[in-house]
């Protein structure tokens, strides 16, 4: 419906077998939408052609989670779970945590802040299970144990996703307005056509696009082909 291209529904699930490509023409820019297969439990192991699925995703410059706002929040957790295990984080930024492994010099263990999650003699044991033995360690945060095994196998991506509730034709308007209220969530119904605009707009907040118009030397700016750019990307 975003897109014009025609992608296989009905009221059973895993209606999409093969990977959709479209283009959503959204505030003067084409952005490229691919539906995926739905990934059921396991798939970070390889099942129903998880991995592949995946793959495509971490291509992407945001994710949109569908989700059936009839039923439990398992799913989400289920698909959040998966996507993890693949080394995808979801609206996640990087630790703030300095690690650089070195030929010589033994290990060194500094942080700006009190740390209440690693110790140093806990952060020497974690480096020892991955046979690093010199290695400079700066916390500039009061980081986890999880987000310093992501800094040292170094391969995460930290992604933005929005959560699209579906369905919400379905349920009561109580249960839309705390949906609705969940952070990073969009509640729509494609069967009524409800709530697009409000997606579209999301999607290009959590990209970080803005429009950038060219003025020739000499002549009145173009309004008509913008340059698009990620906000993210130029101010880093």
């Amino acid at each position: 419906m975003l897109t014009g291209t025609h992608s296989e529904a009905a009221s059973y699930e895993f209606t999409t077998l093969t990977c959709i490509p479209g283009i959503i023409h959204y505030n003067d820019t084409k952005i490229q939408l691919l539906d995926l297969p739905g990934i059921i439990e396991g798939a970070s192991e390889g099942k129903g052609r998880g991995r592949q699925v995946i793959a495509v995703s971490k291509s992407s410059d945001i994710v949109l989670m569908i989700l059936d706002a009839s039923k439990s929040d398992g799913h989400r957790q289920i698909l959040t779970k998966e996507l993890e295990a693949v080394g995808l984080r979801l609206n996640k930024r990087p630790p703030r945590i300095y690690f650089k492994k070195k030929k010589v010099g033994g290990f060194s263990f500094n942080s700006t802040l009190p740390l209440t999650h690693v110790d140093e003699k806990l952060c020497y044991q974690i480096l020892h299970e991955y046979k690093i033995h010199n290695a400079e360690v700066l916390f500039r945060e009061d980081a986890t144990v999880d987000d310093l095994i992501d800094v040292i196998e170094g391969n995460r991506k930290y992604m933005k996703c929005i959560y699209v509730y579906n369905k919400i034709d379905v349920i009561g308007i109580d249960d839309v307005d705390k949906l609705a209220r969940q952070p990073n969530s969009v509640v729509i119904s494609c069967n009524l056509k409800l709530n697009f605009d409000r997606l579209l707009a999301k999607m290009w907040e959590e990209m970080g696009l803005v429009r950038v118009y060219t003025k020739p030397q000499g002549q009145q700016p173009d309004f008509t082909d913008p340059v698009v750019l990620s906000t993210r990307r130029v101010l880093g």
